[in-house]
């Protein structure tokens, strides 16, 4: 298969998988913060640790499993263009604090997901 076919099928299911878990937690939780879409980006930042770890690092993922997984996958599934919306209307609408404390808690949050990633993907 293409790497672009691996790429286009990767990011339907991460786009999909993105849209059906941002959901649910937005829903769980009812409050103005876009706990959905930091959640995906936490978890799609843990992904691609535990798969350039796993691919370049100990070599046991070939090489179209990572473009299936990081690019396609993981590409389609977290939402820098949606955080980057959600922060600006919550600037927008006053909420400074709220939009200041999604930029840290994605950075942080996101950063700490890829080396766990990492480091489990050197464990495994």
């Amino acid at each position: 298969m293409s790497r672009t076919l691996l790429v286009a099928f990767g990011g339907m299911l991460g786009s999909i998988a993105r849209y059906w878990l941002a959901g649910v937690i937005q829903r769980l939780d009812g409050v103005e913060f876009p706990f959905g879409t930091l959640g995906v980006n936490v978890l799609g930042s843990f992904i691609v640790g535990v798969v350039m770890a796993l691919s370049l690092e100990r070599g046991t993922l070939p090489p179209n499993a990572r473009i299936f997984l990081a690019i396609g996958l993981c590409g389609g599934f977290t939402t820098m263009s949606t955080f980057s919306y959600e922060t600006m209307a919550l600037l927008r609408d006053g909420q400074a604090i709220l939009g200041l404390g999604n930029v840290a808690a994605t950075l942080i949050a996101c950063l700490v997901a890829v080396w766990l990633g990492q480091v489990i993907g050197r464990i495994l």
